[in-house]
C-alpha cells in the first residue's frame, strides 16, 4: 500500500485517541483533537497530566480509554512515544500516526518492529483538511 492509500484508509477508522492531547489551542494535541472531532471521528483524548480537554474527560492511558480505537495519532516527545508504540502494540491498536516532532527515527523503528500500520511522514491536520476543506 503507498502512502497516499495508508493515509486515506486510516482516515477512514472513526474511533480514535490523540496521545498528547492538550488544553493549549497553540499546541498541535488541541488542534489535533479539535479537528478530528470537528470532522465526525470519536476522539479520545489521552493525557496523563489532564482530566478534561473542553469538557471531556481526558484519559491518563490508552489501556484506560472506555473502548479501543482504530487510530492513535502520537503527539508526544519520542521517549514517551516509544512506550506509547508499546501499548498499541499490547492492545493490539494497529493504527498509529506520527505527528512530526513525535517521529524519530527511534519511535519509526519500534512501530515497525511492531508490526504497526504507521504514518510519520505527513501531519494528520493537513491530510484531515484536504478531505474537509470547510473545517
Amino acid at each position: 500500500m503507498d502512502s497516499t492509500e495508508q493515509i486515506e484508509a486510516m482516515l477512514q477508522c472513526k474511533v480514535w485517541a490523540v496521545v498528547g492531547a492538550t488544553e493549549n489551542p497553540e499546541r498541535f494535541g488541541y488542534k489535533i483533537y479539535k479537528l478530528l472531532k470537528e470532522a465526525g471521528y470519536k476522539v479520545y483524548p489521552v493525557n496523563l497530566a489532564l482530566s478534561y480537554i473542553e469538557g471531556a474527560r481526558c484519559y491518563p492511558s490508552l489501556t484506560a480509554l472506555p473502548e479501543r480505537p482504530k487510530a492513535v495519532s502520537i503527539v508526544v516527545p519520542p521517549k514517551i512515544g516509544e512506550k506509547i508504540i508499546e501499548e498499541c502494540a499490547e492492545l493490539d491498536i494497529k493504527n498509529v500516526w506520527l505527528q512530526p516532532g513525535a517521529n524519530a527515527d527511534t519511535v519509526v523503528a519500534a512501530a515497525k518492529q511492531a508490526e504497526l500500520n504507521t504514518i510519520h511522514e505527513s501531519c494528520v491536520l493537513v491530510e484531515v483538511h484536504k478531505q474537509n476543506p470547510n473545517l
